[in-house]
């Protein structure tokens, strides 16, 4: 069981879970300079929901730049800055968020280190363009001197058995026992209907996907920033690491539901879809067409493929 800390409404360094009822600025102007060490968010997308009002986009912008001035200042020297975002549509035209919010981000002297693709497989529908099946995470630092810890995100390594087959090191293992750098685009499922940490927040994201940049970007104790909170996901992620988490938060429903996940997971009992978990085991979902063919069946079709032979018939579907 995690520690229970009180949920705090206000800024104070001495607190371990800060939960701000309003609007994120002011949260942020509470906030010393160089306190935090990972901002994480996924600000509104400009695109109607109910808790956005639809602005021009240059407004929006506007807006948008205010709030990450104000993270900027706050951030530590070693500290970084992941903004998630999609797409604004304008008039069935799609404009990447992340590339016209790049000016503020550079402007304000912070260097991008990724722009990380997070991939999934359910969304909306088109019927006009091909369907949008991802999202992207600007992650930009204060600094050259900045935290980055890759070991603890490391994922298995594709072949683990491959071994050096030349050169000084040859017949050892050539991969990192730890397991390999993930790369830059992250396959991680989004929260819809089926997903076990759907709540009725229509833009929620998945606890595992701000678990892999507190893990890699922050140390234990450190503080985690989410100026758009939404159901407390940053900080639930933070808690689940041993860090501190804050966060902003307008709508009253949000901050309600927000406190609950947040003692259920200070409390032990918030499901949450495990990290780096594969997305789709057919063998767990209890899909029949998963038993191994005889190795002799297998060998013969595959020589049958190779010679072109029309007599030996091959499922499709296989």
């Amino acid at each position: 069981m995690f520690q229970d800390y009180p949920i705090a409404n206000r800024w104070t360094d001495a607190e371990h879970v800060v939960i701000h009822p309003g609007d994120c600025l002011d949260l942020l102007r509470s906030i010393p300079d160089n306190t935090i060490q990972l901002v994480v968010t996924s600000p509104p997308y400009n695109i109607g929901k109910e808790y956005e009002k639809r602005l021009d986009l240059d407004l929006y912008v506007a807006q948008q730049a205010e709030v990450i001035r104000e993270c900027v200042r706050v951030l530590s020297p070693r500290g970084s800055i992941c903004w998630q975002v999609g797409n604004y549509v304008d008039r069935g035209a799609i404009i990447p968020l992340d590339t016209i919010l790049y000016p503020v981000f550079s402007g304000l002297g912070l260097r991008m280190r990724n722009r990380i693709i997070w991939h999934f497989e359910h969304g909306l529908h088109c019927s006009n363009r091909f369907s949008g099946r991802y999202e992207s995470i600007v992650w930009f630092t204060r600094s050259d001197e900045y935290t980055f810890n890759l070991d603890p995100v490391r994922v298995p390594q594709k072949y683990p058995g491959k071994k050096h087959f030349k050169g000084p090191r040859v017949g050892e293992y050539s991969g990192n026992p730890l397991g390999k750098n993930p790369g830059d685009v992250w396959i991680i499922p989004n929260v819809k209907s089926n997903h076990v940490e759907k709540t009725e927040h229509p833009c929620q994201f998945p606890v595992e996907l701000i678990e892999r940049l507190v893990l890699s970007l922050t140390h234990e104790d450190e503080w985690v920033l989410d100026p758009f909170l939404g159901t407390g996901t940053s900080i639930i992620a933070a808690l689940l690491h041993q860090r501190r988490g804050a966060g902003a938060e307008i709508m009253p429903r949000y901050v309600e539901l927000a406190q609950r996940r947040i003692r259920e997971a200070m409390a032990g009992t918030l499901r949450t879809r495990p990290m780096n978990r594969p997305v789709y085991d057919p063998r767990l979902a209890g899909q029949q067409l998963t038993e191994v063919r005889p190795r002799a069946a297998a060998e013969e079709e595959q020589l049958a493929l190779l010679e072109g032979r029309e007599d030996y018939c091959v499922d499709e579907d296989r």
